[in-house]
């Protein structure tokens, strides 16, 4: 006798690691997902914006030298984390929205960035993913030989080059 996958699943629950701790109610999910739109943005997103001349978007690579000479966002300024609180007002103009990046999500640069630029009272959001990202989803790419960009990561962006739709 065979029985379906419902009456087994009846017969014996199957522990889920999903629901063990339910998920929030509907006021408290909207403010969360709402607070973590306001401190974050994606790279399509800022490379829409850069691509468009969006005004009064600052994009801050906060790496090393060495990094940011191995390649960065084009059109993003450099200015490493230590230098934030010395230079900020030299390289982001009043009022602007600063957006930071790092390496990647494994990176809690960018953050650490975003963080100083709070602290002096910029408006600022972090770009997660960072650099790996921007990269792998075949954004333009600065060095000082150029501007290139790579074929997007079918496992990161459509490879179709137009957008997810999301």
């Amino acid at each position: 006798m065979s029985v379906s996958p419902s009456a087994a699943t009846a017969a014996s629950p199957v522990a889920s690691a999903v629901t063990a701790v339910p998920a929030a109610g509907r006021a408290a999910a909207s403010a969360h997902f709402a607070n973590r739109l306001a401190f974050e943005t994606d790279v399509s997103d800022v490379a829409a914006d850069l691509a468009s001349g969006v005004p009064g978007i600052v994009v801050v690579d906060s790496r090393s030298a060495e990094s940011w000479a191995q390649g960065h966002v084009d059109g993003a300024v450099h200015l490493p984390t230590a230098e934030i609180a010395r230079r900020a007002a030299e390289v982001v103009p009043a009022g602007a929205t600063v957006v930071t990046y790092c390496w990647g999500p494994g990176c809690n640069g960018a953050t650490r960035a975003a963080l100083e630029f709070a602290r002096l009272g910029h408006p600022v959001k972090e770009m997660i993913g960072g650099f790996e990202y921007w990269v792998r989803e075949g954004f333009a790419v600065a060095t000082a030989t150029g501007v290139s960009r790579r074929r997007p990561d079918p496992l990161t962006a459509p490879v179709s080059g137009a957008a997810c739709a999301c």
